[in-house]
């Protein structure tokens, strides 16, 4: 037989596997420390979702969306590549999004 893990297992119940609460995504890419400043981060309403205002923790976020958020003092430009399955190590956590300011940047630099 083959084993799942409790996120699997939740994903094969709801028949949900492409998406995930915004809540638990912050929290599993090591994008927030805690779930409970990962909810902060959702609920505040300075959160958006593809350009959408975001005031809800349980709002569901998919491969390709990107996420705009103020964390420590200056704004983060985040695309989601994958949805983690587990909350892991930072490298296998960072593969799961794309820091699109990083890259602006570096094609700013280029332009100069």
């Amino acid at each position: 037989m083959v084993e799942m893990n409790r996120a699997e297992i939740g994903r094969a119940e709801t028949g949900r596997a492409d998406t995930m609460r915004l809540d638990r995504f912050l929290w599993w890419a090591r994008l927030a420390k805690t779930r409970s400043a990962a909810q902060a981060i959702a609920s505040d309403g300075h959160l958006r979702l593809d350009g959408r205002a975001i005031d809800r923790a349980h709002a569901c976020v998919r491969v390709g969306n990107v996420l705009t958020y103020i964390a420590h003092g200056r704004v983060r430009v985040i695309r989601v590549e994958a949805l983690p399955v587990r909350r892991g190590p930072a490298p296998e956590a960072q593969g799961c999004y794309t820091d699109l300011e990083t890259a602006n940047v570096s094609q700013q630099a280029r332009v100069d």
